[in-house]
């Protein structure tokens, strides 16, 4: 992902905490925060030491960082997202946690209904 479409600035995760809306399942709390200046979405992760090691950690966030690439043209544009993974998603693997991540962003209504599982 291009560092634009990212959340890195703590500021910036606090204000999508707390002026943006979540929804959740088992295994991902997603933060929605709409922005009508920007005309692209940015994702912001967090994966506790909580779920495991440094390389659960990164393993995690490659397969969400994957899983919102193939998902962006379905995605809402003009939102900051953050993703905060669960313990579940450790032991989970890509398609797994590309299908319960597409999960909670139809829930959240951030996602379009027509989008297929692949």
């Amino acid at each position: 992902m291009k560092k634009e479409l990212r959340i890195k600035r703590n500021k910036d995760f606090q204000t999508v905490f707390q002026k943006g809306r979540s929804f959740a399942n088992r295994q991902f709390v997603v933060y929605a925060l709409p922005k009508e200046e920007q005309e692209y979405f940015r994702i912001g992760l967090s994966v506790s030491k909580k779920i495991g090691n440094a390389v659960t950690r990164n393993r995690i966030k490659r397969y969400i960082r994957q899983s919102i690439l193939e998902l962006k043209d379905q995605l809402a544009l003009g939102n900051d997202y953050v993703i905060i993974a669960r313990k579940p998603v450790a032991d989970m693997d890509f398609s797994t946690v590309k299908s319960s991540l597409t999960h909670v962003l139809k829930v959240g209504k951030v996602l379009n209904k027509n989008v297929k599982n692949q």
